[in-house]
């Protein structure tokens, strides 16, 4: 449903990767930070004005700021103190402290300022606009040339202008303004002139326009001059906030009416070799506050991005478009939806797509606009981009009104992944992750360290932007059914800046197929949120190479019990009011999907189970597709076809208990299914077209009919997912019953006695050894023996699995096989020897075929039947090899055996 302007939402596409067993490479990188971004996103330390910065320009290693401010002070934590520095300070480029250059911007009456600054081709000339009368006591008019060399006033240059300029852009003989002056040198100009570039004479110039301008730029081949600002008008014609002029006369060469809406103005134009680009800022509904490209020559439209956020600056710089704005909302190009704003963007100059550079500032002090202009400064071979405007931090710190980020020196490391880990059949385990932030490297590469070595399993890279962080996955498939693994994960960028570890995630892999999330993804769940996770704020995706994860949103409760699925895993909590999990991958649903979850509450206040919507952490603007509850407890299904079409249930089901709901739409329809039984249908096939991102928990429910008091669910959910396809019936009716059915059970025995034997001292009884030992000549065998439980009542030994451990001996590995037999003959542990060793039987129960150096568990599958047999009673193992090289193991004895000679039992239903 369609509640106002649609705020589209996050373009979730990327390079995720994901693969099996080892074979994962690492792209190369060529750059320090990922091309073609030029900038880090550290930002250096810089002497910082008292107001707003509007201009600055460089030459010759220094960068010239003008603004609104009468002082520049140290950054925290320089030397220095503060000094004053009236509406203009020059600052080394590489250092960011104050030149000896110093001019002051003064005027008799009302506040100077510097609006303006631009050098001419050779950077010999500095040239100032704004408002003020006097520099350094020389009486001038809002327009000043400087002497760069020697940092004084030009007094040979003498233009009037009678009130502000805002823009300036100069040739070799001429000099360009914009502004709110009517006049210059007593003769009318509307608000746009040009003067002599050596004496500031009027020239014949003429392109008057009814409102400010707030731009102006000549095109590279100097024939014509591009103009932005507020007008309605140029010369006569109507041409809105953008027309394109010729350099000489002023004569209209490009009218664009229509072209930009009235309620937006263009406040910066910048040009590169291809074309020029606009800066756009607007008030009001239906509001352009993005960049235009357009191309040279025809200054026709390359592209439009149409991103919501008072765009005040914009800098192509080698093929990239950096611009200042205070973006909140791209969802419009398939980007961000509606939220937190974005200061700092760049993009290639091809295209809107955003790339992975994205340090910030605040809104700041003035009018809250943030960071308003920029240029680009170089000294000593590094380059520095500079950033001026009316903020107070810059990446959360304390920095006001002048920053800078450089070309090299990247020190920035990527933040930690959240990782966890899940295992749904025996040889298998899959390792997901959040991928990591990096304002200034999109391309990352992911290592996955197990059980705590020291070098990674596998290697991954993916991709992920500020507001772009996909799941990442990779499936281990080298473990071993009853054995426990741990993993960790690590972020490295292009600089070799990596992160700190993750969290350890740890998994047992079962012996046996696990039921219902197996069915779930075998059925093909393309996002599976089990919430099984035990931290913030990262919900995994569970499906089959979806990558679909979920965010939490205000801290729902984790790892609620007992959860949906009998025997396994967990739930989460919502408390009714604004907790909820929104998708992290922008998407769109095809005409046939199936949505599933499980619930349980007692809440009279109703709520959205599950749904679509076109926003992330603020309630959608469009919004179907979902499961809500009542007040009364009844489940409604409902889309949006132009009216709200809807399914309700006829029973309640805020009774406290888990429930199982499935809502499916195609070719047939719509259904609505509870506890694997059909509770209603419609004969509709279509739904509101829409990107967005599905919702657990909560998401608007405006104009809906038997709309709950709380949009927001009271309850727990377990086990959602989202399918391409209709689930049938029988599926629907299969997933409920394997997650009713009686779970399997998992029981670890460790060892009651064990000991060795030892042919080289055959009198010699090892039962007090820390170690156990494997060999066929000359011989070693050792010996278990488990007390095993009897199978729970109405179950049977499903699996069984022996695991050892090697000790830390040079060595203790082996390449022989080393088979598990049965022992048929009495022993003790404290009275075995090699002399009276016991007999051992046949065949085998299981093998070892071969064990490397290095302490670690290792698991033998062994039959089940023979397992089976002495339940209730004792189990005697040993192990033999028919080869000279040794396996040494930690006995029960030893404290580094963790548990080991362990069996692993699992019992389930017959």
């Amino acid at each position: 449903m369609r509640r106002s302007r649609g705020a589209a939402a996050l373009l979730a596409l990327s390079l995720t990767a994901t693969g099996a067993g080892l074979g994962l490479a690492l792209a190369p990188q060529a750059a320090a930070i990922t091309p073609p971004v030029a900038f880090t996103a550290d930002a250096l330390s810089t002497w910082q004005p008292n107001g707003v910065v509007w201009a600055l320009a460089e030459a010759g290693g220094q960068v010239f700021a003008g603004g609104t401010f009468s002082t520049v002070r140290p950054p925290a934590g320089g030397s220095g103190s503060e000094r004053q520095a009236v509406n203009f300070v020059a600052l080394d480029a590489a250092t960011g402290a104050p030149t000896s250059c110093e001019l002051s911007f003064t005027v008799a009456s009302g506040t100077a300022t510097v609006r303006a600054l631009a050098l001419s081709p050779d950077k010999s000339t500095l040239y100032a606009g704004g408002y003020f009368g006097a520099v350094n006591g020389t009486a001038v008019s809002s327009l000043v040339a400087v002497d760069v060399a020697s940092c004084t006033v030009k007094t040979a240059f003498r233009p009037a202008f009678a009130a502000t300029v805002r823009a300036l852009a100069v040739t070799g003989d001429t000099v360009y303004a914009g502004g709110d002056f009517l006049t210059v040198a007593g003769q009318p100009r509307g608000r746009f002139a040009a003067v002599g570039a050596t004496d500031g004479a009027l020239k014949p110039f003429t392109a008057d326009a009814d409102e400010p301008g707030r731009a102006v730029e000549v095109t590279p081949d100097g024939q014509n001059v591009v103009l932005g600002g507020d007008f309605f008008t140029v010369n006569g014609a109507n041409t809105h906030a953008l027309a394109v002029v010729d350099a000489s006369s002023g004569a209209l060469t490009k009218a664009y009416p229509g072209f930009i809406e009235t309620n937006s103005v263009v406040k910066d134009v910048a040009t590169d070799d291809t074309g020029f680009y606009t800066a756009n800022e607007g008030t009001g509904g239906g509001v352009f506050d993005g960049r235009i490209a357009l191309d040279l020559p025809g200054f026709g439209q390359r592209w439009r991005d149409t991103c919501l956020g008072a765009t005040q600056a914009v800098l192509p710089y080698r093929q990239v478009l950096y611009s200042a704005s205070h973006a909140h909302d791209c969802s419009s190009v398939g980007e961000f939806p509606d939220g937190q704003r974005h200061h700092l963007l760049a993009q290639p100059t091809t295209g809107t797509g955003k790339l992975g550079w994205a340090p910030d500032t605040n809104d700041g002090i003035g009018e809250g606009i943030g960071p308003r202009v920029m240029t680009v400064g170089s000294k000593n071979g590094v380059e520095y981009l500079w950033v001026g405007g009316e903020f107070t931090t810059v990446n959360g710190a304390a920095q006001q009104s002048l920053t800078r980020f450089a070309s090299t020196g990247d020190t920035g490391a990527p933040t930690v992944p959240v990782a966890s880990a899940v295992s749904f059949r025996p040889g298998e385990v899959q390792v997901r992750w959040r991928t990591s932030l990096d304002l200034d490297d999109s391309a990352l590469t992911y290592k996955v360290y197990r059980n705590g070595a020291a070098t990674p399993i596998a290697t991954v890279t993916a991709d992920s932007l500020f507001f772009k962080r996909p799941q990442a996955s990779w499936t281990d498939t080298t473990v071993a059914a009853g054995q426990s693994y741990t993993y960790r994960v690590t972020a490295t960028d292009a600089a070799g800046n990596t992160s700190a570890l993750s969290a350890t995630a740890s998994v047992t892999v079962p012996t046996t197929v696990d039921g219902y999330p197996n069915q779930v993804r075998a059925d093909g769940a393309t996002q599976y949120w089990r919430y099984d996770e035990s931290a913030l704020p990262f919900v995994a995706d569970s499906s089959a190479g979806g990558n679909r994860a979920g965010v939490h949103l205000n801290a729902p409760a984790l790892r609620q019990t007992p959860g949906a699925v009998s025997g396994t895993g967990t739930a989460i909590g919502f408390n009714g009011t604004d907790t909820q999990v929104y998708g992290d991958h922008r998407q769109s649903v095809g005409s046939t999907y199936s949505i599933e979850t499980w619930f349980r509450t007692n809440t009279t206040r109703g709520g959205k189970l599950f749904g679509f919507g076109n926003n992330q952490s603020r309630g959608s603007n469009q919004y179907d597709k979902h499961i809500y509850m009542t007040n009364s407890g009844r489940l409604v299904y409902g889309v949006y076809t132009g009216a709200t079409r809807t399914v309700t249930t006829a029973t309640a089901y805020n009774d406290n208990a888990w429930h199982h709901v499935v809502a499916t739409q195609g070719p047939g329809g719509m259904t609505l299914y509870v506890d694997g039984v059909q509770k209603g249908t419609l004969a509709v096939t279509t739904h509101e077209n829409f990107s967005g991102y599905w919702h657990a928990g909560g998401d608007s429910l405006g104009g809906w009919p038997d709309r709950p008091t709380s949009e927001y669910w009271a309850g727990q959910l377990d086990e959602s997912a989202v399918y391409p396809t209709v689930l049938s019936a029988a599926q629907v009716q299969n997933h409920y019953a394997l997650a009713t059915a009686p779970a399997d059970s998992v029981v670890q025995v460790t060892a009651a006695e064990d000991t060795y034997a030892n042919a080289g001292a055959p009198g010699t009884n090892y039962g007090t050894s820390s170690s156990l030992a494997v060999r066929g000549t000359s011989f070693y065998a050792s010996y278990l023996r488990f007390d095993l439980p009897a199978a729970p009542a109405g179950t049977v030994l499903k699996a069984a699995t022996l695991g050892v451990r090697t000790s830390t001996m040079s060595g203790a590995g082996t390449t022989d096989t080393v088979s598990v037999v049965p022992v048929t003959g009495a022993w003790s542990e404290s009275g075995t020897t090699y002399t009276n060793r016991p007999a051992l039987g046949a065949p085998a129960l299981g093998a070892y075929p071969g064990i490397p150096d290095g302490s670690a568990v290792h698991t033998a599958t062994l039959t089940t039947g023979s397992v089976a047999a002495a339940l209730g009673g004792s189990l005697g193992l040993a192990l033999t090899s028919p080869g000279t090289d040794a396996l040494w193991l930690w006995s029960s004895e030893a404290q580094a055996a963790e548990g080991t000679p362990r069996l692993t039992l699992t019992f389930g239903a017959p």
